[in-house]
């Protein structure tokens, strides 16, 4: 039972148009009223007009990024409750994400259930998590989130990466090309 009332307005901002689409069809198939957004300038557009009751943010777009989309969504409406999709996940974005005001953070693909459900999580109070609940991730995840990690400081320049990773930029390329770990 998720606590999104039936007709609530809710925005879907992700480049990928197939996977936008499909989101908001399920979405709209639950009882919500959902607006999509291709980028930065159309979902801030959306904000303007309609003010959603929620939000549902891809991290990695062309131009603006989702984590300012997120900064400036807030400033506008800062009752609008954000879930953060991405599907280059690390633990530094999602508490990059989270202490910016996404009330959660899902790697993709994520469908609506999970998307409805960590609206609901991120409602209800932070659990502490024990040392069973942790899995720590592979060493090859790791190494997956931290290059992603740095690339993104670096602003997507991956010569400027490999210099502060300290690896030739065909070596961070072919580190890049693969798909990420599993976790």
């Amino acid at each position: 039972m998720t606590v999104i009332p039936e007709g609530a307005t809710l925005l879907v901002v992700d480049d990928d148009q197939i996977f936008r689409s499909q989101l908001a069809r399920a979405l709209t198939r639950r009882g919500l009223q959902v607006s999509v957004a291709a980028d930065y300038e159309e979902a801030m557009a959306i904000v303007r007009a309609e003010a959603p009751e929620f939000a549902v943010i891809d991290m990695k777009m062309p131009g603006k990024s989702g984590m300012e989309l997120l900064q400036d969504l807030l400033v506008i409406e800062p009752a609008t409750q954000v879930v953060i999709l991405t599907g280059y996940g690390s633990i530094a974005s999602a508490l990059d994400a989270v202490r910016m005001g996404a009330i959660w953070y899902l790697s993709k693909p994520a469908d609506a259930d999970e998307i409805l459900a960590a609206f609901d999580r991120g409602r209800s109070e932070p659990q502490v998590a024990t040392a069973v609940d942790y899995q720590a991730p592979s060493l090859a995840r790791a190494e997956w989130e931290h290059i992603n990690r740095v690339l993104a400081d670096c602003g997507g320049n991956i010569s400027e990466a490999a210099r502060r990773l300290g690896l030739h930029r065909r070596s961070l390329q072919r580190k890049l090309s693969k798909y990420p770990p599993k976790a």
